[in-house]
């Protein structure tokens, strides 16, 4: 069996049985320096750490480690670990005469790159065992086509855990599922669209795909600004043509911050005051560290917030199973227009999802993944204030990402960086709304995606391009 070392980002192709263990390391290990996807001073993981993510025995890493040492590949000093020997790796010949294209960019080793959580963490024991008791007791209509609002059962535990868990005030009968966050926009804007609305505020730091569908659906989207107490809600109400905004009030994305209550109130006052609609997307609200958690904006007014949550952050993106909290006189409409589409949700996903959360084991996975993800994040912060004191960080209290102040006019050259260090980042200008013409520069640093193994490596890569 085939397996590719995710704490690298690279397909190493080793093969876990047989006599030629060793040999088959030694190589994957010796030609992924050779090509640049581990790149000279990256820190590889401990012996003991890399046999438990390949499913071998410790001495057969140690080993391999012990045989690359020797030939130069890797150094290995006390203190430091074992690295990536500063060398340059062999050029590849690719025929007479051939040359080598100083513009050709190595695969990323390492990505920090934000949105993703640990999906090496996965439980997939607990979820194999969900989906076992949920198919078990699954009636034979749930195989059919299903009903656009959802699998009641799945409906029916959401319901229950978002009021206890996120303050939502949710019923069965109120929420739709979806094939993600993406899905549940796009289903959203076409029936905004539809009932008159002509422009959908969206924050001026945000995600590009999102304003592209609302755009997609006939919507305009002008900016609403946001600084470090959130989206400055006052302003909608001189937004003359606005009749919906999409927002992230629990912990904005990217920047991190969460919105203040005073401006929270002034988002529900224009939505009552204008008959508007506030689209909240609670992406990471599970994820906090250091303060307590902020309830979700819905609860302040149910029949004026639309609320979209997801297992992506969660669990994985991978599931493709998000779910929208409607006002009551959305939800026929909705449903209409999800009813015509063929992307759904697959009714036994659901179930499993159903079957997760009820027998707790989607709350024991949160809680070990939020220490987990504490765990990194405080890395970070120890890493930037010994090799990178002069660089702030902020928007660190929850979520999977960190906002990293650069320099002015050096966001570019460090993701370039990067690049050539095998290193995957994203700049913060990266999600900047067109309309706002400039910004500070900064980096959103994801610290949910690397495997654990990767991560001390991934560290050193971003300390090695920051100014």
């Amino acid at each position: 069996m085939t397996d590719s070392w995710a704490a690298f980002g690279a397909d190493l192709h080793i093969e876990p049985v047989g006599p030629g263990l060793r040999s088959g390391l030694t190589t994957a290990l010796r030609d992924a320096v050779r090509s640049g996807r581990l790149t000279p001073g990256t820190r590889l993981p401990s012996s003991r750490t890399l046999a438990v993510d390949l499913g071998m025995a410790r001495n057969t890493v140690a080993d391999a480690y012990a045989d690359l040492v020797a030939e130069g590949w890797l150094t290995a000093r006390q203190g430091s670990g074992t690295r990536v020997a500063q060398r340059a790796p062999a050029a590849r010949r690719s025929g007479p005469g051939a040359s080598r294209s100083p513009n050709v960019r190595r695969r990323p080793v390492h990505s920090l790159l934000p949105g993703s959580p640990d999906l090496a963490s996965f439980p997939r024991s607990e979820w194999l065992k969900a989906a076992r008791r949920a198919l078990a007791a699954a009636p034979h209509e749930a195989f059919g086509y299903s009903d656009p609002q959802g699998r009641i059962e799945l409906r029916t535990v959401l319901a229950e855990y978002l009021a206890r868990a996120r303050g939502v005030y949710a019923a069965p009968e109120r929420i739709v599922v979806c094939a993600g966050f993406v899905h549940g926009l796009s289903l959203l804007g076409k029936v905004l669209r539809r009932r008159g609305v002509r422009e959908a505020a969206v924050e001026s730091y945000g995600l590009d795909i999102h304003r592209d569908l609302l755009t997609g659906a006939g919507l305009r989207t002008p900016c609403l600004p946001v600084d470090g107490l959130g989206a400055r809600t006052g302003e909608l109400a001189a937004m003359r043509g606005v009749g919906a905004v999409l927002m992230t009030p629990a912990h904005q994305f990217p920047t991190g911050a969460p919105l203040h209550a005073d401006r929270r109130a002034a988002a529900v006052d224009w939505a009552r005051s204008r008959s508007g609609l506030i689209l909240e997307d609670d992406y990471d609200g599970e994820f906090r560290y250091d303060r307590q958690s902020v309830g979700a904006l819905q609860g302040l007014d149910p029949e004026r917030v639309v609320y979209l949550g997801t297992a992506s952050k969660s669990l994985a993106p991978g599931l493709r199973l998000g779910w929208m909290v409607l006002p009551r006189s959305l939800v026929g409409e909705v449903c209409e227009e999800k009813g015509g589409a063929e992307w759904m949700s697959a009714s036994p996903d659901q179930l499993t999802l159903a079957e997760f959360i009820a027998s707790g084991a989607y709350d024991r996975h949160v809680r070990s993944m939020r220490l987990r993800y504490r765990r990194r994040r405080d890395a970070l912060v120890a890493a930037l204030a010994e090799r990178a004191p002069d660089v702030r960080v902020s928007g660190i209290a929850a979520g999977l990402h960190a906002v990293l102040e650069l320099p002015a006019g050096t966001e570019r050259s460090v993701v370039q960086a990067g690049a050539w260090q095998g290193l995957a980042l994203e700049g913060l200008g990266r999600f900047r709304h067109p309309d706002v013409e400039s910004g500070r520069d900064g980096l959103v640093i994801g610290y949910g995606s690397p495997a654990d193994s990767a991560w001390t490596g991934a560290l050193d890569a971003l300390c090695r391009v920051l100014p």
